[in-house]
């Protein structure tokens, strides 16, 4: 299994970058798809899911209403839309996908596969 995440840059405070994460070696349609984040000297943290089947979205207070996640199941393929970025929200993103978890299944440790991560740098 593969993930590929990419799409990070470096972008001003109130821009926007769209995240892409390309899966292979897996029944895609079978995996709730998630990202998370993580920046120095801070512990992985949540930023949204996307479920397996009924393709329900939840999101972390911190980025809802300024992020979106979706999925192309024919193409195995996630993006994360990120818009009116603010300077925390750098860090290093990664995409993860969990094998039909529940819809709302915020914690890493439930994730098998992950992403090499894909860097996000705002500047204020």
């Amino acid at each position: 299994v593969q993930l590929q995440a990419s799409g990070g840059g470096l972008v001003q405070a109130g821009g926007s970058l769209r995240l892409s994460c390309a899966a292979s070696g897996l029944t895609f349609s079978n995996y709730g798809m998630g990202w998370f984040r993580q920046a120095p000297g801070k512990e992985r943290e949540f930023v949204a899911r996307i479920g397996w089947s009924s393709g329900i979205a939840v999101y972390a207070d911190s980025v809802k209403g300024r992020f979106t996640i979706s999925r192309e199941n024919a193409k195995n393929m996630i993006y994360l839309q990120m818009n009116s970025l603010k300077p925390e929200d750098t860090a290093i993103y990664y995409c993860a996908a969990d094998y039909r978890g529940t819809y709302n299944n915020r914690r890493p440790h439930n994730y098998e596969y992950w992403g090499q991560g894909t860097q996000v740098t705002v500047s204020s």
